[in-house]
């Protein structure tokens, strides 16, 4: 039985209720620490911006980190590259056989 855990989690000063799966919670506890560090890391940076701005710049780096990770995570290519050297294989295998 998938037991629900009730946390909560602080993202900028408010805290959120959630009831999430054993196996998410450090997950989530690591995201929440993450996020923390980026806001600090953008308060020192940008001491006139407001919570809202540096949540958006938070934000902004995350996801922007996410698709260059699922760029580089794209397998098409590869697997394009590998049915071309397959076909090219066994076109030489039966001229030669």
């Amino acid at each position: 039985m998938d037991e629900k855990l009730s946390i909560r989690i602080n993202i900028a000063d408010r805290f959120y209720p959630l009831k999430v799966g054993r196996d998410e919670e450090e997950t989530l506890r690591k995201a929440a620490k993450f996020i923390k560090d980026r806001i600090s890391k953008y308060k020192l940076k940008y001491t006139s911006k407001d919570i809202q701005d540096i949540l958006s710049m938070v934000i902004l780096e995350v996801v922007s980190k996410n698709f260059e990770l699922e760029e580089k995570l794209d397998e098409m290519p590869i697997l394009s590259q590998i049915s071309e050297i397959n076909e090219e294989l066994e076109d030489y295998l039966n001229d030669t056989y």
